[in-house]
C-alpha cells in the first residue's frame, strides 16, 4: 500500500552521482509519486528500452512455460507482467500531454509505433494465445471467481480483437497497420498543438478589448506574459479564453478572426495540415476491421460496447437530432431578432452566436456570466467537488505540499476514507499553457489493484483554465466549473476502484459507459445545497444570492439546441466516417454528412475533423464520440434515483452507486452494473427532459 512517509525523495545530485535512472528505480518518496524532480528527458529512451526488454522476457516465460495452462501461470502472470513499462509509459505520456517540448515530441513520435509493435508482438504470439484460448475453452469447468472469469474473458476477447486468430500474413499486416496508425495519431495531436501554440490574437489597444469584463482582460494579460508576447494582451486558442472572448467582445471583426483561427486548427495547409493523415487513418482502420471479419471499422469498434452496432448509435443520435435542430433554429431566430432590435444590420454568423446568445440569456433570465464568475473561484469549486465526494462516499480530500510534481501549477491532494485510511493521491493540473494540449482529461500515474498488494492509485485531472494574474484568484465560468466536476467524476472512478486485477481497475470499462461517473457528477454542481455553501464572492465572501441560484437553474436548458447540435454533428460525422467503405474521402464525407442532417449554417461541429483529437489522435473515441450522449441517457436516469428520494445525497443510493459503478471498474458487464445500481436500464426520455428537448423550444 502507498503510505505517506516523512522522508524526502533522493536528491537530483545523488541520482546523477550514482548514475541511476530514476524511471527504473522504485518510487519510494511520499505517496510513492514519480520522482519528477529527478527525471531528465534523456532518461526516457533508456527507460523504455529496459522496460520493453523486461516485458518481452516476461511474455516469453509465460508463453514458453511447459506447465499446463492455468489461471495463475497464464492470466495472473500476464496481469503481473510489464510493471516497469506501465510506470515509464504513464510518466512519459503525462509529460507529453501536459508539458511537452520538441525533445519530448521527438521521443513521442519514436515511441508510439514502437509501443504499437510491442503490443502486436504480444497479441500475435501463437504460443501465448494457445494457452489463453485453452483456458477460455475450459472456463465453465474451472473454479473461477466472478472477477477471475471476467479477466479471462476480457483477455481472450482483447487478443482475438487484436488479430490473434489471423494467419501469419494477416498478423504481419495487422502489426504494420497498428504501427502506422500510432504514428498518424501522434502526428495528428502534435499538429493541432502546433497550430494552437503558434496563434495569438493581440489586443494591444483599449479599443481591441471593447466589451471584455475585467476577469477576461486580466486572463488575456496573463496569457500574453505566459507566452512572452510582444502584445500586452492576447487571445489564444484555449477554449477557456476564446469562448469568453467570443461571448463578450463587441468587436465583431476580431470575433471573426479568432473564431476562424479556432475552427481552422489542423486545416491550414503546410506541415501541420491534418487532412491527409485523416484520410490515411480512415483507410487503415477500414482495412483493420476487414482483416478481422467486420464490414467496417464502426462495426468492429462498437461490437465491444453497450451500443453493439452502428445502427443502435444512429437510432439514439437521430432521435435527439430532430428536436435539437428544431430548437436551435428557434434560438437562431431569437438571436437575429435581438440583433435587429439593437440596430445591428447583420446576418447572424457562427462568430456571433455566443455573443448574442449571452445577450438573449441576460434579457430572458437576467443571467450574466460576468455576474456569476466572481462566485466561482477555482478553490471554491474544488472545495465543492471535494465536499460532494465526502457527502456521497465519505471521502476526505486534503491538500499536501512538498511533493515532486510535473509542473509548478500541479497541486496534490490526499484522499482518505471516513476512517482516515489512505484511498489515493489526486493531482490537479488546471491552467492552460503553451506546452499542454488542449481539452481536459483524467489519467493515472498508477492504477488501483490488489494482485501485488493493496496498491492505491495516483490519479490526475488536467484542464486548460485561463490563469489569473499572480495574487488574483482564477475565476471559472459555469462551463469551466462543470468541466472540473466532470473530470473529478472520472478521478473518483479511478480513486474508488476496488478490484483485484489491474486490467479491470478504474475506468477499464466500455467507452459508452466510462462517461457515466463523470457526467453524473456534474449534476451536483448546480444543486442549491452546493451553490449556497460554496459559491461565494471572491472579494466579499458573500454567498451567491438565492435568486441568482434560481436564475441559473431556470436557465439550465437555455441554448441547448445549439449545444446539442454542435455535439451531435461531430458524433454523427464520427459514425459516418467509420460506418463506410475503407478509403472514404474525409472532406467529402464531412460535407455530405452536414448536408444530409441539415446542419444550420450558423453552427459548426464542436470538433471539426482536422482537430477532432478524440477520434484521430489515437482511436480512443473513434466510432465512440456518441458515448457522451449514450452515457447522458444513463446519467440523467441515475441522478433521478437521488431526486426520487428527496435527498440528492441519499446514502443508500450513494452506496449502491459506489458499489456498482465507481468501485466496480470493469469487473461486471456494463448493463449488469447499471441494473445493479438502478434495477433497470433507462430510456432516452430522461436525456430529452434534461436538455429541454422534450417540449417546444
Amino acid at each position: 500500500m502507498a503510505k505517506k512517509p516523512a522522508a524526502k525523495t533522493t536528491s537530483k545530485a545523488k541520482s546523477k552521482a550514482t548514475g541511476q535512472n530514476p524511471l527504473q528505480a522504485a518510487w519510494i518518496g511520499p505517496y510513492e509519486v514519480p520522482p519528477f524532480g529527478l527525471i531528465e528527458i534523456e532518461h526516457f529512451r533508456p527507460a523504455f528500452d529496459e522496460a520493453l526488454t523486461q516485458h518481452n522476457a516476461e511474455i516469453a516465460a509465460i508463453a514458453g512455460s511447459k506447465a499446463k495452462p492455468n489461471f495463475t501461470n497464464t492470466i495472473e502472470a500476464l496481469e503481473r507482467a510489464g510493471r516497469l513499462l506501465k510506470r515509464v509509459r504513464a510518466v512519459f505520456w503525462s509529460r507529453a500531454g501536459a508539458h511537452t517540448n520538441d525533445a519530448i515530441q521527438a521521443i513521442e513520435r519514436e515511441m508510439a509505433p514502437r509501443m504499437a509493435a510491442h503490443s502486436s508482438a504480444i497479441t500475435s504470439n501463437a504460443a501465448l494465445f494457445a494457452r489463453i484460448d485453452d483456458l477460455h475453452a475450459r472456463r465453465d469447468k474451472m473454479k473461477l471467481t466472478a472477477e477471475q472469469r471476467r479477466v479471462l474473458e476480457r483477455t481472450h476477447r482483447a487478443f482475438v480483437r487484436a488479430g490473434a486468430k489471423l494467419n501469419a500474413k494477416g498478423k504481419a499486416r495487422m502489426g504494420e497497420i497498428k504501427q502506422r496508425l500510432a504514428a498518424l495519431g501522434t502526428g495528428f495531436g502534435q499538429n493541432v498543438l502546433a497550430d494552437e501554440k503558434s496563434y495569438e490574437l493581440p489586443l494591444p489597444a483599449k479599443a481591441d478589448r471593447a466589451g471584455l469584463p475585467d476577469f477576461l482582460i486580466a486572463a488575456a494579460a496573463s496569457a500574453a506574459r505566459e507566452r512572452g508576447s510582444k502584445a500586452s494582451h492576447v487571445v489564444t486558442l484555449s477554449r477557456s479564453l476564446i469562448e469568453p472572448f467570443l461571448t463578450f467582445s463587441t468587436r465583431r471583426d476580431l470575433r471573426e478572426q479568432a473564431w476562424k483561427a479556432w475552427i481552422k486548427r489542423g486545416d491550414n495547409g503546410g506541415e501541420t495540415d491534418n487532412w491527409a493523415g485523416v484520410a490515411e487513418t480512415l483507410k487503415l482502420r477500414g482495412e483493420q476491421a476487414q482483416l478481422l471479419g467486420y464490414k467496417n471499422f464502426a462495426a468492429f469498434k462498437l461490437d465491444d460496447t453497450m451500443a453493439k452496432t452502428p445502427q443502435a448509435v444512429r437510432d439514439l443520435l437521430e432521435r435527439v437530432w430532430t428536436p435539437a435542430r428544431a430548437k436551435a433554429l428557434v434560438e437562431r431566430d431569437k438571436l437575429q431578432a435581438f440583433a435587429a432590435r439593437e440596430g445591428a444590420n447583420i446576418t447572424i454568423e457562427p462568430w456571433d452566436w455566443r455573443h448574442y446568445s449571452d445577450k438573449v440569456r441576460r434579457a430572458e433570465y437576467a443571467i450574466d456570466e460576468a455576474e456569476i464568475k466572481p462566485y466561482l473561484a477555482l478553490d471554491n469549486v474544488l472545495a465543492a467537488a471535494f465536499a460532494t465526494a465526502e457527502r456521497l462516499f465519505g471521502l476526505r480530500v486534503v491538500e499536501v505540499h512538498g511533493l515532486p510534481l510535473l509542473h509548478p501549477d500541479v497541486r496534490a491532494f490526499e484522499v482518505a476514507d471516513a476512517k482516515g485510511r489512505h484511498v489515493g493521491l489526486f493531482l490537479g493540473d488546471y491552467f492552460a499553457r503553451a506546452s499542454k494540449r488542449s481539452g481536459a482529461w483524467m489519467s493515472g500515474l498508477r492504477g488501483q489493484e490488489k494482485l501485488a498488494g493493496d496498491i492505491r492509485p495516483i490519479i490526475t485531472n488536467t484542464c486548460n483554465f485561463a490563469k489569473a494574474p499572480d495574487g488574483s484568484p482564477t475565476l471559472l465560468s459555469m462551463d469551466d466549473a462543470r468541466t472540473l466536476f466532470h473530470e473529478f467524476g472520472h478521478a473518483l472512478h479511478g480513486l474508488l476502484s476496488d478490484v483485484k486485477y489491474p486490467s479491470l481497475a478504474g475506468t477499464s470499462v466500455s467507452r459508452d459507459f466510462v462517461e457515466l461517473p463523470s457526467q453524473l457528477y456534474e449534476h451536483w454542481l448546480t444543486t442549491p445545497e452546493l451553490l449556497s455553501e460554496f459559491a461565494r464572492h471572491h472579494e466579499t465572501g458573500e454567498a451567491m444570492p438565492g435568486e441568482l441560484i434560481d436564475r441559473i437553474r431556470a436557465a439550465g436548458t437555455f441554448n441547448q439546441g445549439f449545444a446539442t447540435v454542435e455535439f451531435l454533428a461531430s458524433a454523427i460525422a464520427d459514425i459516418d466516417f467509420h460506418d463506410a467503405p475503407a478509403g472514404v474521402d474525409p472532406k467529402a464525407r464531412e460535407a455530405e454528412t452536414l448536408a444530409r442532417i441539415g446542419m444550420p449554417r450558423e453552427i459548426v461541429m464542436r470538433h471539426r475533423t482536422p482537430h477532432f483529437a478524440h477520434v484521430f489522435s489515437g482511436d480512443g473515441y473513434s466510432s465512440g464520440y456518441y458515448s457522451y450522449m449514450w452515457s447522458e441517457v444513463l446519467d440523467a436516469d441515475a441522478f433521478a434515483a437521488f431526486q426520487e428520494t428527496g435527498d440528492v445525497f441519499n446514502q443508500k443510493v450513494a452506496q449502491r452507486l459506489k458499489k456498482y459503478v465507481y468501485a466496480a471498474g470493469g469487473s461486471r458487464e456494463e448493463e449488469a452494473a447499471y441494473k445493479g445500481f438502478r434495477g433497470r436500464l433507462p430510456a432516452v426520455e430522461g436525456l430529452l427532459r434534461k436538455r429541454g428537448l422534450d417540449k417546444a423550444a
